[in-house]
């Protein structure tokens, strides 16, 4: 697949409903909508945006967002930009590919270093944005280059992994340069024939002592997503969420001795947790959403906790925004009583 430009005039429509354009199938319309398909069409959207003083929203799979009940009262863009190009071991996909079809493209290919993030929703712009992460792997391990839009100095540049400043779910583009850069194609440096990453206790133990290939371990992820409910396209009752929900929080090592000695106080003995660094160490937010008194399938109004895993909020059918923020806050709340932890969401909430 090439990724020459072809060259597309702007087409800017009115009221055009975004829950359809969602995983969680929620939310308004938005006043002004255009779908990018070329790298002038991004360019020119932002400049109709600036010229007429519209708040510019960038939409790609629609995966880890939330729109409000009232929509979005500016200009949404849609990357749909197509294109994936291989020169030896780097792989450069343009923004609006399909991030699961990617990691089945790459796999195919015998190319090692993102088959552990198989069968996660959204597109391949979305994933430096939040270092996306799964089962012991991350982007940001095999990310070389995000060509992007500068919206400040109004140029197409090319940011190295450095430039992006990767850490846990976060990256320059959702913390520092929130809401600054555009992304249009990611570059992933990857492994021919590697060997694929199996690190995480759930491939561990899915394979044992034998050694998986590419194709195994993309099969056996996709696999264990499914008994989650977090597979890409699934379908069933859980499928109307945004995956996981909230991020696993990071604490201090002071900090972790509080929240063991408040579970041994209830009876439980072992917490659950992953060394981030010297400091500090990893919780699962599933098991504290638990130890809080939410169970798998807890309902509110059209809104509840997905049936298989505890961190993932679903739409039941209907659900509105206003639904799925009241039962975050609930959540939020009964963690921060019990454990002193804050939980911090993942998805973008739009139009709030």
């Amino acid at each position: 697949m090439s990724m020459n430009e072809p060259q597309k005039t702007l087409k800017i429509e009115e009221n055009v409903p975004l829950a359809p354009l969602t995983t969680f199938k929620i939310g308004g319309a938005a006043r002004f909508f255009v779908r990018a398909e070329a790298e002038e069409q991004v360019t020119e959207a932002f400049n109709f945006a600036e010229e007429h003083g519209f708040d510019l929203f960038v939409l790609g799979g629609g995966s880890n967002v939330l729109v409000a009940d009232e929509g979005f009262d500016g200009l949404v863009l849609q990357i749909a930009l197509k294109g994936i190009t291989v020169k030896e071991n780097l792989v450069t996909a343009r923004a609006g590919e399909d991030w699961d079809e990617f990691a089945a493209f790459c796999v195919e290919r015998n190319l090692a270093g993102v088959e552990c993030l198989s069968g996660i929703p959204g597109s391949v712009g979305g994933t430096p944005v939040q270092n996306v992460g799964a089962y012991g792997q991350e982007v940001s391990e095999t990310i070389t280059d995000v060509r992007v839009f500068d919206r400040k100095s109004k140029e197409i540049l090319q940011l190295s992994s450095a430039d992006c400043k990767f850490a846990y779910r976060t990256s320059i583009f959702n913390s520092t340069d929130k809401n600054r850069f555009i992304v249009l194609a990611v570059t992933y440096a990857l492994t021919p024939d590697g060997a694929p990453k199996i690190v995480y206790k759930d491939l561990r133990e899915f394979f044992g002592d034998r050694r998986p290939s590419l194709l195994e371990t993309r099969d056996a992820v996709r696999e264990i997503r499914a008994g989650k409910a977090m597979l890409v396209r699934q379908g069933g009752a859980d499928a109307n969420s945004a995956g996981s929900f909230f991020k696993n929080p990071i604490v201090e090592n002071e900090k972790f001795e509080h929240i063991a000695a408040t579970a041994r106080s209830f009876g439980v003995e072992n917490v659950p947790c992953f060394k981030a660094d010297e400091r500090s160490v990893k919780i699962p937010a599933a098991w504290l959403i638990e130890q809080s008194g939410f169970q798998k399938g807890y309902l509110k109004g059209s809104a509840g906790l997905s049936t298989r895993h505890t961190l993932a909020l679903t739409n039941r059918g209907g659900a509105t925004a206003h639904e799925i923020l009241e039962l975050k806050s609930e959540i939020q709340a009964k963690v921060k009583e019990k454990f002193g932890v804050e939980l911090v969401p993942e998805p973008v909430f739009v139009g709030f």
